[in-house]
C-alpha cells in the first residue's frame, strides 16, 4: 500500500438487497485484505461506499438521500472519497457522473473487483500487485451468511428493472459455491441462506438442467452448517421434488419465500408470470395439505394497472383464505423501461395507499393469529445477538428468516452463547417478536 492510503478506514452503508450485501462484503474484504482499517461509523471513516438499490422509487430516494448526506460530510471535511455502488451506481451511472459530480467513483458490477485500484486512482498513487484472494467482511448480525448462487434474471416481469439491471439469469459454478460455503462455515457461519432472484432456476443456464437439489445435497454435507435456507422461490418451479427434499432433509430450513405477486388471471398475465390462478391455488393448497410443516412466506403487488375493486378483493379473500405465514405487501410503482409503464389503466397513488393500507392491516391480524398458534411451544433457535439497550437475546427458528419476518426475544439471567442453538419456549407475541423462556441447549 502506498504510503498517501496508509491509515485510511472504509465505512460502508448497505441499502440493496441481500444480494447487494454480498457484494459489499466481498469488496470490505478486498480493501481490508489490501490493508485500509474498516469501521462501522462512517464520521470516522475517510472513504464511504453508499452501496444502493434501485428496485422501485422509494429505494432510489433513499440511495440518494444517503448520498446527499454524505457528500455534506464530505464539503465538511469530515469523509474525503464518497463511491456508489450497486444497482443505482449499475442503472444510472452516466447520469449520476452527469449530475451528481461531487461522487468520486460509480461503480458498476464488474468494477467492484476493482475497488482497491480505484480507490488508488482516486488517490492518484500507483496501482499494488492485484490481490485475488476471496473473502467476506460479514455485515449481518448473527451466525448466518447470504449464499448467492446465480445473478440476473429470465423472468421478465411486467414491472421489473431487474433484467435490465443485472442482464440475463447466470447462474454461478457449483464448486466455487461450495468451496465459498466451506469458507463461511470455517468462519462461524452456521446457517446459509441461499439467494438468487430465482434460486428454483439454478444450474439450467450452466449445466443444462436444474441442478438445485444437487448443490443443496453438497452444501448439507459441510458439518459446520445446521440450516440451509431457501430465497426466492417461483411457483412454476416449486416441484414435488424440491418440496420432498425440504421435507426429508433435517439441515433444510422448513420454509420457502415464493413470491406470488396476485392471484387474478388477468393481473397475472399482464404481469407476465408464468403460473396462473389455478396453478397457484393448486401449489398452496398442495403445501398446506402434504407440507404443513413448511412455513411460507410471500409477497404481493397491490394497484397494478387495470386492477379494480373487484380484482383487489379476489385478492383480500385469497390472503384471508390461505392465511401465509408472513407476507409482504408493495403498492405498485410505475418503473421506466418496463411494459407496466406505459399500461392504460394506471391506479391513483391515493387508491394504492389506500388498498396497501387495508390489505397490510388484514395481514397483520392473520399473522398475529397465526403466531399466537405457536405459544406454549418450543422451538430450536439460532441466537443472533444480544440486544443491550433491551437486555436480551434475540434469535430466529427455521420457520422465521432473519430480519425480515419476526424475532425471538429471550430474556435470560444466564450467558446464553451468541451464534449457537437453543431450545426455547414461546410464551408470548407482541406484533413484532416472540417472547420466549430459554429452555435448554441445543445438541
Amino acid at each position: 500500500m502506498d504510503k498517501k492510503l496508509e491509515g485510511k478506514k472504509v465505512s460502508a452503508i448497505t441499502l440493496g438487497c441481500d444480494k447487494n450485501r454480498v457484494d459489499l462484503e466481498k469488496m470490505l474484504f478486498r480493501l481490508k485484505n489490501f490493508g485500509f482499517e474498516i469501521v462501522d461509523s462512517v464520521n470516522e471513516a475517510n472513504i464511504v461506499i453508499v452501496n444502493t438499490c434501485a428496485f422501485i422509487s422509494p429505494a432510489r430516494k433513499e440511495a440518494l438521500d444517503n448520498i446527499f448526506e454524505m457528500l455534506l460530510l464530505k464539503e465538511n471535511k469530515t469523509v474525503e472519497k464518497v463511491i456508489v455502488s450497486g444497482c443505482l451506481a449499475q442503472r444510472y451511472r452516466d447520469e449520476l457522473l452527469k449530475e451528481v459530480p461531487e461522487v468520486d467513483a460509480v461503480l458498476s458490477a464488474k468494477d467492484n473487483e476493482k475497488i482497491c485500484q480505484i480507490i488508488e486512482d482516486l488517490y492518484g498513487v500507483k496501482h499494488s500487485k492485484k490481490d485475488e484472494s476471496q473473502g467476506r467482511i460479514f455485515t449481518c448480525r448473527g451466525s448466518y451468511a447470504y449464499l448467492k448462487i446465480a445473478d440476473g434474471c429470465d423472468n421478465v416481469c411486467s414491472y421489473c428493472t431487474i433484467p435490465r439491471i443485472k442482464g440475463r439469469y447466470t447462474s454461478y459454478d457449483m464448486e466455487l459455491i461450495v468451496g465459498e460455503a466451506k469458507y463461511l462455515a470455517k468462519n462461524g457461519i452456521k446457517e446459509l441462506v441461499l439467494v438468487a432472484q430465482d434460486v428454483t432456476r439454478y444450474g439450467e443456464d450452466l449445466y443444462k438442467k436444474n441442478c438445485l437439489i444437487e448443490l443443496c445435497k453438497k452444501l448439507i454435507k459441510i458439518p459446520e452448517i445446521k440450516w440451509i435456507r431457501l430465497h426466492y422461490a417461483y411457483p412454476e418451479k416449486t416441484t414435488d421434488e424440491l418440496l420432498d427434499f425440504i421435507m426429508k432433509e433435517p439441515k433444510m430450513c422448513k420454509y420457502l419465500d415464493i413470491p406470488l405477486q396476485h392471484i387474478d388471471d388477468g393481473i397475472l398475465l399482464s404481469m407476465r408470470r408464468r403460473h396462473n390462478e389455478q396453478q397457484t391455488r393448486a401449489i398452496i393448497s398442495k403445501l398446506h395439505e402434504k407440507y404443513p410443516e413448511i412455513a411460507i412466506r410471500t409477497t404481493f403487488i397491490v394497484g397494478y394497472p387495470n386492477e379494480r375493486k373487484k380484482e383487489f378483493n379476489k385478492l383480500c379473500d385469497f390472503v384471508k383464505q390461505e392465511k401465509f405465514d408472513y407476507t409482504g405487501f408493495f403498492p405498485f410503482y410505475k418503473e421506466e423501461n418496463t411494459p407496466s409503464f406505459f399500461m392504460d389503466g394506471q391506479v391513483s397513488n391515493f387508491v394504492k395507499k389506500h388498498r396497501f393500507k387495508k390489505i397490510s392491516k388484514l395481514q397483520t391480524k392473520l399473522a398475529s393469529e397465526k403466531a399466537k398458534e405457536k405459544i406454549g411451544k418450543v422451538f430450536e433457535v439460532l441466537i443472533d445477538y444480544f440486544d443491550e439497550i433491551k437486555g436480551v437475546y434475540v434469535g430466529h427458528t427455521e420457520i422465521l428468516s432473519p430480519t425480515v419476518d419476526f424475532g425471538v426475544e429471550i430474556e435470560d439471567n444466564r450467558n446464553i452463547d451468541v451464534g449457537k442453538f437453543v431450545y426455547v419456549k414461546f410464551v408470548d407475541f407482541d406484533g413484532e417478536n416472540f417472547k420466549g423462556e430459554y429452555y435448554e441447549s441445543s445438541k
